[in-house]
């Protein structure tokens, strides 16, 4: 036992060195876990930021001029007025994302109960600001026409109240989303890569008949690859965590960081198994790399990073409780994000580790099949 222990500890560390010799690796790893995730979180907002608008204005009232007043920066840039027969030339050009038409009487129709409506033109091409602004133009309207009828009939007081409270991230930064995602899909991809890529890399260097012929068993070049590649991880995401995420983007971690790596080794003995089994299918990087796109890109989009489970379909959303990324994401949120604790993730962490037993054994059967192919 010792003597097993002992060969897969100084395969690891071979691997290790191999992976330093690896420049390509090298260079992607910190990418994955630096400029990665600070594009995604800096890059990528879920957030209206400086949308173009215009106004028709064929009210001229007090009104109209709250619409127009209400729409500040950051979220707008200033309002420009513009003529009804302008909006189609402007909006084709790419001028303006929204055009605001107000409509001649729209004051006076509104306090004598007659329901006048507003025409919003949105450019949809801009898909991620159509979908945002209309939100906003609508809470805009009617908080607006509510303060306006409010004052009108002089009274401050209003049946009912709606108080809305934002657990864990008050003001909705997406950039606190996007920056933890990109980090838990970096090391899914990374730990499947890296386990991949080294078993694929003795196969095309000719390395892998030099640890045939030593007395090594399949479980033990296997489990060497698996420990190496996955410390990598480990240490590359707990300094994502400090350096990236909280100092960089000042994301605050609500939960325990050890707690959190502990998850994320528990879950690296299933990606590092799929990484396995891919390159025991593949005869050679090119190979991996389709066979990748259609195993773990699935994984990223379907596991709850990207779109909660609860809104896939019912037979989706159980195969995805089969896949151990589906907790990973579930703990990885739960602590990251809400502070929870052992008592509140030890679900998901049981199901990732029956999942891991159950990939590396499948995968050490297909390793093992693949060894004794080359030795025969």
């Amino acid at each position: 036992m010792l003597a097993s222990l002992l060969a897969i500890y100084r395969l690891g560390v071979k691997e290790l060195y191999s992976l330093r010799h690896d420049r390509v690796m090298v260079i992607l790893i910190i990418w994955a876990f630096s400029l990665s995730v600070y594009t995604a979180a800096e890059g990528i907002s879920h957030e209206l930021r400086n949308a173009s608008v215009g106004i028709v204005d064929l009210d001229r009232s007090q009104l109209s001029l709250r619409f127009r007043d209400a729409m500040l920066p950051p979220q707008f840039q200033p309002p420009a007025m513009i003529r009804f027969d302008e909006i189609d030339p402007d909006m084709d050009s790419g001028r303006y994302t929204f055009v605001l038409v107000i409509p001649a009487d729209f004051e006076s129709d509104l306090l004598a109960g007659r329901r006048p409506e507003l025409q919003l033109d949105i450019d949809a091409t801009a898909m991620m600001q159509a979908g945002i602004g209309a939100t906003y133009f609508s809470n805009i309207v009617a908080q607006e026409v509510t303060n306006f009828l409010r004052q009108d009939a002089g009274s401050s007081a209003q049946p009912v109240e709606l108080h809305t409270r934002i657990a864990f991230n008050p003001n909705l930064e997406s950039a606190w989303f996007t920056s933890v995602m990109q980090l838990i899909n970096s090391i899914t991809m990374l730990s499947v890569v890296l386990t991949g890529a080294a078993l694929i890399r003795e196969r095309e260097h000719g390395t892998i008949e030099h640890l045939l012929v030593m007395p090594l068993t399949s479980f033990e070049i296997m489990m060497a690859k698996i420990w190496s590649n996955a410390l990598v991880i480990v240490v590359a995401t707990a300094a994502s965590l400090w350096l990236v995420v909280e100092r960089l983007l000042a994301v605050p971690i609500e939960g325990s960081i050890p707690l959190y790596l502990a998850g994320v080794a528990l879950y690296l003995f299933s990606s590092t198994a799929i990484g396995i089994f891919l390159a025991t299918l593949a005869r050679s990087m090119p190979q991996f790399g389709l066979l990748f796109i259609l195993v773990i890109l699935p994984m990223n989009l379907l596991s709850g990073g990207q779109t909660p489970i609860e809104s896939q379909p019912e037979a989706l959303q159980k195969i995805m409780q089969l896949v151990p990324s589906t907790h990973f994401v579930r703990f990885s949120q739960a602590i990251l994000y809400r502070g929870a604790g052992i008592d509140a993730v030890w679900l998901d962490f049981a199901a990732t580790a029956v999942a891991g037993i159950v990939l590396l054994i499948l995968a050490g059967l297909r390793f093992r099949r693949s060894i004794a192919a080359l030795q025969g």
